[in-house]
């Protein structure tokens, strides 16, 4: 597969939207003083790192080049994640929200190992990361 492959223009797609979220969260670790949340947070940075790791694998094993480049904070999250905690954790979750629908619009336009990469690994981690930043964003409300 070549570089304008669309499975490996799709998974770049998907690594730019991952380094974007982990920039984002390392701006929203920032505003969070409570442990519980800095802990949760943390480990959802680390998830999205990881799910970074898997995509860059995944479209070299396709033939293409990994995208690269400076990442941005979720666009108009980068303002609300470097605010007050709740305000922070509120933002991740609506970028968590985003980012789930984008995987699940996508996924459709990519077919055969890269779909079921998608589905089978980085859907459900995305799946969980949603949810934990959820649950968290409902206990400290």
């Amino acid at each position: 597969m070549a570089q304008n492959d669309p499975a490996v223009e799709t998974l770049n797609t998907f690594l730019r939207t991952e380094a974007n979220a982990v920039e984002t969260y390392r701006r929203a670790l920032n505003a969070v003083r409570n442990d519980l949340a800095r802990r949760t947070l943390e480990d959802c940075q680390h998830d999205h790192e990881a799910r970074m790791e898997a995509l860059r694998q995944r479209i070299a094993k396709l033939g293409g080049e990994p995208a690269n480049g400076g990442a941005e904070p979720w666009g108009p999250l980068a303002h609300a994640a470097s605010a007050d905690e709740l305000t922070a954790i509120a933002a991740l979750e609506q970028g968590e929200d985003r980012e789930l629908h984008d995987y699940e619009r996508d996924v459709a336009s990519i077919h055969g190992e890269a779909r079921r990469f998608v589905r089978m690994e980085l859907l459900p981690r995305q799946k969980r990361t949603h949810e934990r930043v959820s649950r968290l964003k409902r206990t400290l409300h």
